[in-house]
């Protein structure tokens, strides 16, 4: 799929999402351009010589930083290293992080950044380069109390210590100001693992409901980035039966089980999962229509959609990834009864986790492993009862009520600080 026509799919679909709730709600015209329109939207260019071909050459990467809604509290959101990376992105993003902050109840609004970048196509010291250039430009815009970037594809806890150091060359060491750091530089015990392990809980919970066998459950996830690969050791521990995983080159499946520390092993060794001992080779699209009764898109967006919908053969699916099923999807699977955990509460995990690290930097206390999760856990189970709960009582989706929920907090923020 062109990446394009993938864009234009996230903010379609995250469009249409909020068009729905607005209508059940009966928001007025002009609260709803005032949810929907971001604070600010800052585009810079952040030039770096590469190597290419054995020649140093100039390059200029575009990079973005989305400030959706602070109402309730500082922006919060990740920032994303790949190709892929636009501003209609960016957009649609941030305001899905102001959803997603409000439903689970932590003091942040929402934005999200990004630079057009492959990170793998650079050296270390270039990524490091491009990395502290981009903050020195949107420093002005970030701080403790202003906006507080985190990880996201194609990052990861060392590009923010790199964000951290070149915050503090201004500002004095001030590890609140981006989260996901690693633990040395004020970086929070299970930050790393915390996405993944929300999804398994919240995995757990909705299957337990919907009267899957936890113990056995077929379960394939796409994507073994840092949140797949957690969701299933999580998972795994749990009793779930991984069969499919899968990686940007591709997916392995095995129909007895996949032994998922292995396949970390592997990857590890090989940096992918092709050529997993006691698997056979699938593709993504593959995949994605394996009868199971459990599915994880956590990969990148809108990879289910219309033309897939019809042959997905879960009966559960929670979304790992951001905006990961278009909304002509979501019809499709809703008419035939696939229930859907959606992103804003399946992944909050993250958001949750970071909202801790920030306390902590704050307090200049940290917490223990164990607390950390335990609050975790029981921050995400409190938040998915309360989203069936309104679902049941309104005969609606989880989708629909937990949108319903977000959009109800933030509105009623605007509404008492008099925007």
């Amino acid at each position: 799929m062109p990446v394009e026509r993938k864009h234009c799919q996230c903010q379609d679909t995250q469009g249409h999402f909020l068009a729905r709730a607005f209508a059940r709600l009966n928001v007025e015209l002009e609260l709803q351009a005032l949810l929907l329109h971001p604070f600010r939207e800052t585009t810079i260019s952040v030039p770096l010589k590469v190597h290419n071909d054995g020649k140093e050459v100039l390059r200029t990467y575009v990079g973005h930083r989305v400030q959706h809604n602070h109402a309730r509290g500082p922006f919060k959101g990740g920032l994303r290293f790949h190709p892929g990376v636009s501003l209609g992105e960016t957009r649609a993003l941030a305001q899905l992080m102001t959803w997603k902050t409000a439903l689970v109840g932590v003091p942040f609004g929402g934005a999200k950044g990004g630079i057009a970048v492959d990170p793998a196509a650079l050296s270390l010291d270039a990524l490091e380069v491009l990395t502290k250039r981009f903050i020195q430009k949107m420093a002005p815009l970030i701080g403790t109390h202003q906006d507080i970037p985190a990880p996201d594809i194609g990052t990861n806890p060392q590009v923010m210590a790199w964000i951290l150091e070149e915050y503090s060359k201004s500002h004095g060491y001030t590890p609140a100001v981006v989260t996901g750091k690693p633990l040395e530089l004020g970086g929070s015990a299970g930050r790393l693992e915390s996405t993944g392990y929300g999804v398994a809980c919240l995995t757990q919970k909705a299957a337990s409901e919907l009267s899957l066998p936890v113990n056995g459950a077929r379960v394939v996830i796409q994507g073994f980035g840092n949140v797949g690969s957690h969701t299933a050791l999580r998972l795994a521990e749990l009793g779930f039966h991984v069969i499919a995983l899968s990686d940007v080159r591709g997916g392995v499946y095995a129909d007895t089980g996949i032994d998922v520390s292995a396949a970390l092993r592997h990857v590890r060794a090989t940096g992918w999962l092709e050529g997993l001992a006691d698997t056979e080779p699938i593709s993504n699209a593959e995949l994605l229509e394996l009868p199971c009764d459990i599915l994880i898109p956590a990969a990148l967006e809108a990879t289910i959609n219309c033309d897939n919908a019809d042959a997905i053969k879960a009966s559960l699916i929670v979304e790992a990834a951001n905006i990961p099923v278009t909304h002509l999807a979501d019809a499709t699977l809703r008419e035939r009864g696939i229930a859907i955990v959606p992103d804003i509460l399946a992944n909050a995990g993250g958001v949750s986790a970071s909202y801790y690290e920030w306390v902590q930097n704050l307090q200049e206390f940290p917490w223990d492993h164990e607390t950390v999760i335990r609050r975790l856990e029981q921050r995400l189970l409190r938040v998915y009862d309360e989203v069936r709960d309104l679902a049941q009582r309104r005969g609606i989706d989880l989708r629909m009520a937990a949108y319903e929920l977000a959009i109800t907090r933030v509105a009623e923020a605007v509404a008492l600080r008099g925007f």
